[in-house]
């Protein structure tokens, strides 16, 4: 008999159907020589603490650090995962086969051969390896069953990863919880989340410390449009200029047109009226015509920034919505980095396109001619486990309307890459008034090519409303009066971080860059894996470290004062951690030993317990008490900007003004918001809701 073992029921039904097993048991599926069974996602985990040695089950500091000779896997305490794997593992000792269908990634492979570790499975095994849950995939799945061996990388790769987070988080929690703690709360340390938390606070401090700095801006209006005063680069702007081209030696010397930026307002004056009286000169008219490229294939990671940018959903819905169409069989393995595909699929594309019938609009113009092969989107050095995020080809029914909005924006991007490129003209005119230079520069939309395949509302099509600027014809030479006028401005401090920001920012390990080019050569160095960082973030938010104001993600009191706290780099260091996780990436290719990732980071971990010993500061961090996910996020109210305001309490007057109450605490009244202190007063930071909350202070 060969037994099948999938990562859920549902999955498990689907194979179970493609391979003639229609007879239902408790806990399996049988029939045509085949048995399907099924996990629920980890049936098993690393042992606790105190299952290695029984004195690490208190906790002190003198146990520290905690490192097992040998790690061991236990079953997860539950009735229902006990009762599964019991069938399971009579299911296999009794196997001529075990087909290994677990979720075709990192931690897919991890879940599965742990189980048939701890059920003792001895039998051969081979590995079904698919991304997408059509019958057809399944059939030609089965079709190339793979050795198990060779996914032995990738089972190290997921066994370091589990090891290294258990290492540094049970050390570092305990660790900091002892020593900084005060008794009163877990602070939690993770070897992903600790970083990603920083992120945040760093951010934060900077908008805290950022001074804000006047400046002013010359312009002026010639024939109804608004020409902006050049102004010269800065020494910085123009070393950094000449490092990105290169050898020194082939530099050509660049001029750097312009006045000196205006720093006060009798400066701005006095070139105000330097040009008030002379005329506007047209001293050059360039126009380059060009091409936009459709937008890249979703990878998991840009899918989540996009329905976060769009509709406000958060990582980890948006990570629940694909995983519920991939289930559907309507879109491909959604847990994926890479936003290409690979040749193989190219042949397909004809039908995926012929099966999105709600779309034939868009389809229709590319039926009977050969697809658009783009380098841009089949390249199979792009491509190792799993291809970009797209189409099954199977038509969607019954999703619900969050489900449909991502779907939407999977077809259009998958229709998109086989229309032809956007045809642009950029218009660049300079002109010139008393020796002072100024330029315009204009877009305008020659050939929309793929945009037609974008709905009027989407942030493309709204982005480009913003750049298109079309201008007059303008001609060399050509002078008249205009009309100048000086702007005051202020710099603006960095943005808080978005959902969309920071997986932005943990995927390219703190460098936020908006090159496609750019990102994927930092994306070897980012933090976390794409399946991960929506849990990471929700962590963040249960733990209490950071709470949103609408769609900003914001440091609490305890978040900030934990990365203060921490001393060590090594645990908060976005570009650090990243290069830990390059090692794990390594290890899946076979260019990295395993045993030498482990080695390494106990050592680092014992180094880390040493110095936190070592430090006699008396330092301890404000404890307060972790929210729900129901109090961090009020989604409707996120969302849309017309719910209407909540009425005020009928109790809020009668609030007790002997209570207790400090900032950063969660409202007492609306259980939503956060206590902030005022002036004369402790406020409510959902006051701008309907939160009537109002605490005199001491």
């Amino acid at each position: 008999m060969i037994v099948c073992i999938a990562e859920k029921p549902s999955v498990a039904r689907d194979i179970a159907d493609v391979l003639g097993a229609k007879i239902k048991k408790d806990g399996y599926i049988e029939g045509n020589g085949y048995q399907v069974t099924w996990t629920f996602g980890h049936l098993c985990t690393l042992k606790e603490p105190h299952e290695y040695t029984p004195s690490w089950k208190s906790w002190n500091l003198s146990s520290l650090p905690m490192i097992p000779p040998r790690f061991g896997i236990k079953l997860i305490s539950n009735p229902t995962y006990e009762k599964q794997f019991h069938t399971i593992e009579k299911l296999m000792q009794q196997a001529d086969e075990i087909i290994n269908c677990g979720d075709a990634g990192q931690e897919g492979e991890l879940i599965q051969r742990w189980v048939m570790q701890k059920a003792g499975a001895k039998c051969p095994v081979k590995r079904l390896w698919i991304s997408s849950l059509t019958e057809e995939a399944i059939r030609e799945g089965f079709s190339k069953l793979k050795d198990q061996s060779e996914f032995q990388p990738l089972y190290e790769a997921g066994l370091s990863r589990a090891i290294g987070d258990w290492t540094l988080g049970m050390n570092a929690t305990r660790l900091y919880t002892i020593k900084y703690g005060q008794g009163k709360q877990v602070l939690s340390i993770g070897r992903v989340q600790t970083p990603t938390l920083a992120l945040i606070v760093n951010r934060q401090l900077e908008i805290e410390n950022f001074t804000p700095k006047q400046y002013w801006e010359l312009k002026t209006v010639y024939r109804d449009t608004t020409f902006s005063a050049i102004i010269k680069k800065s020494e910085e702007e123009v070393l950094l200029e000449e490092e990105k081209k290169g050898d020194a030696a082939n530099k050509k010397v660049e001029p750097n047109p312009g006045i000196d930026p205006i720093e006060n307002r009798e400066q701005g004056m006095a070139l105000l009226e330097q040009i008030k009286e002379a005329p506007f000169e047209v001293t050059g008219v360039n126009r380059k015509e060009g091409k936009e490229f459709p937008p890249r294939l979703f990878d998991l990671t840009s899918l989540q920034v996009e329905c976060n940018k769009k509709f406000g959903y958060s990582a980890d819905e948006t990570l629940k919505l694909i995983q519920a169409l991939y289930e559907k069989k309507v879109a491909t393995y959604p847990r994926v980095d890479t936003t290409f595909l690979s040749e193989d699929i190219y042949p397909k594309c004809p039908g995926i396109l012929k099966g999105l019938r709600d779309y034939t609009v868009y389809t229709a113009p590319l039926e009977g001619k050969p697809l658009t092969k783009s380098k841009k989107v089949f390249d199979n050095a792009k491509v190792t486990d799993h291809h970009a995020i797209i189409p099954t080809g199977v038509h969607p029914q019954a999703l619900t309307d969050m489900e449909r909005r991502v779907f939407d924006l999977i077809a259009r991007r998958f229709i998109a890459v086989f229309y032809p490129d956007c045809k642009v003209a950029t218009t660049t005119v300079l002109g010139e008034v008393d020796q002072i230079e100024f330029k315009v520069t204009g877009k305008q939309i020659l050939d929309p090519g793929w945009r037609v395949v974008f709905a009027k509302e989407t942030s493309e099509e709204k982005e480009l409303e913003e750049e298109e600027n079309v201008l007059p014809a303008f001609v060399k030479g050509e002078s008249g009066p205009h009309v100048p006028d000086l702007y005051e401005k202020w710099t603006q401090p960095p943005r808080p971080y978005t959902e969309a920001t920071l997986l932005r920012a943990m995927e390219t390990a703190g460098k936020l860059v908006d090159n496609d080019e750019l990102r994927d050569a930092l994306k070897e160095n980012g933090i976390g894996r794409p399946s991960t960082r929506a849990a990471i973030i929700e962590t963040l938010f249960k733990r209490n470290y950071i709470r949103k104001e609408r769609k900003n993600l914001i440091a609490t009191p305890t978040g900030v004062e934990l990365i203060q706290l921490i001393r060590e780099e090594l645990l908060k260091s976005a570009e650090l951690t990243g290069l830990w996780e390059k090692k794990l990436r390594e290890i899946e290719k076979r260019t990295y030993d395993a045993h030498q990732f482990l080695e390494e980071l106990k050592q680092m971990v014992t180094e880390v317990v040493m110095t936190v010993l070592a430090d006699n500061t008396n330092r301890r961090i404000t404890i307060q008490e972790a929210v729900t996910l129901q109090e961090k996020e009020p989604k409707k109210r996120e969302r849309k900007a017309t719910t209407p305001k909540p009425k005020k309490e009928k109790g809020a007057a009668s609030l007790p003004t002997s209570m207790s109450v400090a900032a950063g605490q969660v409202c007492p009244l609306c259980g939503k918001g956060t206590i902030i202190r005022g002036k004369t007063a402790y406020g409510c930071s959902e006051w701008r809701n309907g939160c009537s909350f109002r605490h005199p202070l001491d």
